[in-house]
């Protein structure tokens, strides 16, 4: 392939946990965040947590979304053991710091492995990211954090699903603790500018849309469960966005 030979040395949580990991590079554009870029794995990813020391507070909670995803979408004693350890992180806790930063790149090392172009399954580590990416953009970018605005997509994904039965309500509240645990937001201030066209507009323009078909990715059944699809109950995608936008 063509271009210079790299190593990626991230210094911030989100970096650590996803962006560093996979090859993806892309830019924001006010069409759409992400849709611009390509992928150029690195010849190795190096990560001193000590980087971490003078992270802000609010971007090293921006991260942890990243984090709790993996428990939501594949591994579930992860989610439990973050339930469990939540004050370590946001405490910076050695130990529980890089636990949880080398599992999550376990869990998305093990995906891009098996989808490296996100032809299928790599989609489902953008759990609540088609809706946060909207946040991002129609609120302007630099608003949100990246992870604050899938920590409010996450919770809006969580609760379309719950909506259409596909989870219940036990796990809805347990996603919602977990975030707000993190200090997370997961909904929208009064003052926000999104409305249901500007997140049917962003939406529509979202990198998974697929001949002209919106696809989410959505939890199903027990914790640790997600599916990628264009098949979902297109009521429960507008009462989640009304609810939201009040």
């Amino acid at each position: 392939q063509r271009g210079v030979n790299f190593i990626q040395i991230p210094t911030t949580v989100m970096a650590m946990v996803d962006s560093s990991v996979g090859g993806k590079t892309g830019v924001n554009h006010p069409l759409g965040k992400n849709m611009i870029g390509a992928f150029h794995q690195p010849q190795c990813v190096f990560i001193d947590t000590n980087t971490l020391n003078t992270l802000p507070d609010r971007e090293l909670k921006s991260g942890i979304s990243e984090v709790v995803k993996y428990g939501l979408i594949r591994d579930a004693p992860f989610f439990e053991w973050q339930e469990e350890n939540m004050p370590k992180l946001l405490l910076r806790d050695p130990e529980a710091t890089r636990y949880a930063i080398r599992r999550s790149c376990e869990n998305k090392a093990e995906v891009v492995q098996a989808d490296e172009l996100e032809a299928g399954v790599r989609a489902t580590l953008n759990l609540g990211h088609t809706f946060g990416h909207a946040i991002e953009n129609g609120s302007g970018y630099g608003t949100w954090l990246h992870g604050e605005g899938v920590s409010i997509g996450t919770a809006m994904a969580a609760t379309m699903s719950e909506k259409m039965g596909w989870i219940d309500e036990g796990l809805k509240q347990r996603i919602y603790d977990i975030l707000e645990s993190a200090d997370l937001p997961v909904k929208l201030p009064r003052d926000s500018p999104m409305k249901v066209e500007t997140f049917n507009k962003l939406m529509s323009l979202d990198k998974k849309v697929a001949d002209g078909q919106l696809r989410l990715i959505l939890l199903q059944g027990e914790l640790g469960n997600c599916k990628f699809t264009g098949e979902f109950d297109t009521d429960a995608l507008q009462e989640t966005i009304e609810e939201f936008i009040k």
